[in-house]
């Protein structure tokens, strides 16, 4: 598999970093997930500009020099998937890092090395469905840390919930913030419907600025229906008529369970999940600007 790192395209085995590396020892390191979908005549990557403006917003958040534009990194997501290839649904993974060696935790003036791998991808979670547990681990403030940047330190707080839940018999996590209101699972952005009201936690709340559910907030609009940016408590999530998981790799992925509390797949759900799809198929005409051709 050919791999793009710093203007190259290298095989997988080439794409090395040091041990000593203050992305691989301190996390300090920002990184994206990007999808491409093959609708049986061209392989279309999903809002990949977008993707790759937050990169380089996660990047000047930290105080990482990335020194390239989303353009050129955009153009070498193509280059990537090109070089191999692809004719099927993909994950794509970029990912900015110090490929230095440096003890010292004082990073100013490194530069940054950009790696893109790109690789088959299927279902992230269950497509009938995923059992979920609020768990122990609180999501990380944003006084303490950048949640707004995509960093991959940030990711600890993520696979301790995850793990936990998964420990406890559950597919995947929900995360309470310090202040007790609900405000992600451990990859993805949460939406809950109540009363046909669709609603999912601000980002004030300390929630990652999700694409997917910027793309949701987009499709509700068009279909209608009423939505909250608004607080949720754990009551409030207890109490969902429907509920729902969105991100780059969970896609929609229905909740229907929570801490032993059954839900249904409901109508919202369904009429979501199914117009996202049409959309990354490219079979959406207002939504094609969104969509990246790869031949």
């Amino acid at each position: 598999m050919k791999v793009w790192l710093d203007g190259r395209l290298v095989d997988e085995e080439e794409a090395k970093v040091t041990v000593l590396s203050p992305s691989l020892n301190y996390g300090f390191g920002v990184f994206e997930g990007i999808r491409a979908y093959w609708n049986g005549e061209n392989l279309y990557v999903f809002r990949l500009r977008d993707h790759m403006e937050r990169l380089l917003r996660s990047a000047k958040i930290i105080g990482l020099d990335v020194p390239y534009t989303a353009e050129e990194l955009s153009k070498a997501v193509v280059e990537t998937v090109r070089a191999n290839g692809f004719k099927e649904d993909l994950y794509i993974r970029p990912v900015a890092y110090i490929s230095k060696p440096q003890i010292s935790l004082d990073v100013r003036g490194l530069q940054a090395s950009v790696a893109i791998a790109a690789i088959p991808f299927g279902k992230y979670l269950k497509v009938e469905g995923v059992r979920a547990a609020v768990v122990s681990w609180r999501r990380v403030h944003t006084s303490m840390m950048p949640v707004m940047a995509k960093a991959t330190g940030i990711y600890l707080n993520s696979i301790m919930a995850a793990v936990e839940a998964r420990a406890r018999g559950y597919d995947e996590a929900i995360m309470l913030n310090a202040e007790g209101k609900v405000v992600e699972g451990s990859g993805e952005n949460i939406f809950i419907v109540r009363r046909g009201v669709l609603m999912t936690p601000p980002l004030e709340d300390g929630i990652l600025e999700g694409i997917t559910r910027e793309t949701v907030i987009s499709i509700a609009g068009d279909l209608g229906i009423p939505l909250l940016e608004k607080s949720i408590t754990r009551e409030e999530l207890y109490a969902a008529d429907e509920a729902f998981f969105v991100g780059t790799a969970a896609e929609i992925t229905p909740i229907i369970e929570i801490d032993g509390r059954v839900l249904q797949r409901g109508p919202i759900t369904q009429k979501i999940a199914e117009t996202y799809r049409r959309i990354v198929l490219g079979k959406e005409e207002k939504y094609l600007p969104w969509l990246t051709p790869v031949y």
